[in-house]
């Protein structure tokens, strides 16, 4: 079995009332990755940071908490690129510098699995659940059943993997390339 992991989620939002750690969950519940293990408060723990700015703040913080964990702890930020920036490297970028600052080495940031929607999930909800969105404008607000029903959708299309590949809005493609990314270290970090 591959080396296990436990997620923390840092995420917009406040406690509640954001649709992100909505779907999130239900990805994951979906998804039901072999390696992820429990942890204190379940499979997941969700930090709800307010703001870009709060989230921001509280990053370096939070990443050198999972640090500690020994390796045994996955930090994901949760984070919508608005219209100020470009896309989600120049996002991530900001949250370089945020660890640097800080203190944190590039390695140990390098593990950090970042899921940037271009303005909100609410375009990736419209995408899975259509087949079309414009990431341009901001996607309909949606309820969160719509939510659950979409992440579904996407960790069954992350797990088949088979067949021609479906076309992804383009912040939708750079985030599962960061999926992709963690369940490649987590394999390749296997203990038979």
């Amino acid at each position: 079995m591959a080396k296990r992991t436990q997620i923390v989620c840092m995420h917009e939002g406040r406690k509640g009332p954001s649709i992100d750690p909505v779907f999130a969950n239900e990805f994951l519940k979906a998804y039901d990755p072999e390696w992820l293990r429990p942890g204190e408060t379940g499979k997941v723990r969700f930090v709800a940071c307010g703001g870009k700015s709060e989230l921001l703040k509280a990053f370096p913080n939070e990443l050198a908490w999972c640090d500690s964990r020994g390796g045994d702890t996955t930090l994901i930020v949760f984070a919508d690129v608005d219209d100020v920036l470009g896309n989600g490297d120049q996002l991530k970028q900001k949250y370089w510098d945020a660890a640097r600052t800080a203190g944190i080495a590039r390695e140990i940031f390098d593990q950090v699995v970042f899921i940037f929607p271009k303005d909100r999930i609410e375009n990736w909800i419209e995408f899975l659940l259509t087949g079309n969105t414009n990431e341009n404008r901001e996607g309909p607000r949606v309820f969160p059943a719509k939510a659950k029903e979409a992440a579904k959708l996407l960790a069954k299309k992350c797990r088949s993997r088979a067949g021609p590949q479906e076309v992804f809005p383009p912040s939708l493609e750079w985030s599962c390339r960061n999926w992709r990314a963690l369940i490649e270290r987590i394999h390749a970090s296997a203990r038979f």
